[in-house]
This record gives structure tokens, sequence and C-alpha cells, in this order.
């Protein structure tokens, strides 16, 4: 009788123990299936929602009038960060205070509710003479801009043209409300003679 119960017992201890481990499977698998489901859905959230060609849309300043147009080849859209990339583009301003300012990239990723823009590749900003101001043209690999505020920065090197002059450096801070241009780290200025009265 003694052997009986203690095979019983074993027979017993074995059963739960294969309860328990597949219990223990099921569980695993439940959780692997789970984080499976969880990394589709983050690969679907991180998919562009939608792609423009060809596209050029008008920013309007807080008084409803035209502050600048931004167009380009490609826009590509994120919902995730609610970001845009965009290919070939290119940035007009229409300030009527300022000198408008034409800005073109090969690339340019737009973010922060479409208050900045990082332009790469061969970044040119011109800004044609007018009656008060000399022709500008600034060459960067790369420039941010903050078309709300006016505003551009780089830490990348920098070759200006104002007129006849130039300047080069490391780093520009550039606000176009103000006219105010700010070179940084080592660099080079050339200015031509003036000319005689």
């Amino acid at each position: 009788m003694h052997k009986k119960t203690a095979h019983r017992w074993r027979l017993s201890l074995i059963m739960l123990f294969g309860l328990a481990f597949a219990l223990g499977t099921f569980w695993l698998v439940q959780l692997v299936n789970q984080a499976g489901r969880q990394a589709e859905a983050d690969s679907h959230r991180n998919e562009p929602d939608y792609i423009i060609e060809r596209f050029s849309f008008v920013r309007l300043n807080q008084a409803g009038l035209p502050s600048y147009i931004i167009a380009g080849d490609k826009l590509t859209h994120h919902p995730a960060d609610d970001s845009s990339d965009v290919e070939h583009p290119t940035v007009h301003s229409l300030s009527s205070e300022q000198p408008p300012m034409n800005v073109r990239a090969e690339q340019a990723r737009v973010d922060q509710d479409n208050s900045r823009v990082k332009l790469s590749g061969d970044v040119r900003v011109d800004r044609p003479a007018t009656a008060t101001s000399q022709a500008m043209r600034l060459n960067t690999p790369a420039l941010t801009l903050y078309p709300d505020d006016e505003k551009m920065e780089t830490d990348q090197p920098v070759t200006l043209q104002l007129g006849a002059s130039s300047a080069s450096g490391t780093g520009m801070k550039a606000d176009n409300a103000t006219r105010q241009i700010q070179l940084g780290g080592r660099g080079q200025i050339h200015m031509p003679p003036r000319a005689a009265h």
C-alpha cells in the first residue's frame, strides 16, 4: 500500500510539472506573438503615410499674408514624428519688409511643426541686389532654417559673398530680419579697395 501511494505521488508530481511546463510554454508563445504584433505595428507606423511629387506650398504669417514658399521634387511624410523628407528643396521668402531670399539644397528634413528645415547637400542661399542692399550668396554643406523667425544657422564650413567682398569660416548664425550674419571659427575676409572719389 505504501508503494502505491509513493507511485501516485510521483505520478502526481510528474503531471503537475508537465502542466506547469505546458502553461509556461503557452505564456511564452503568447508573449512572443504579442512582441511580434507590436514590432509589426511599429514598422507600419514608421512607413510614410503619403508621398507628393513636384510640390509647392505657401506658408502664411500671422496676418494671413504669404511668408515663404517651400517646393521640391518629392515630399515624403512620416506620421511617427510628423516630419517630412524633401528631395531637391527650394525655399523662397516672400517678406515684404526684407529682400527676398532663395535657398536650394539636395535634401531637407522639415520637422517641429514645420518651423525647422534642416537642409543638406550643396546648400546655396541667394539674395539678389536691391536698391538698398548688395547681392549676397552663401554656400555650405548643411544649414538649418527657422523660416518663421527668419533665422538660419550651421556648424559647417561657410563661404559668403556680399557684393565684391567675400568671407569664409566654420559655423554661422544669421538673422534676415536684422540682416546680421555672424561667422564662427577661423576664417578669411576679402574686401576690395574702395574706389577713389
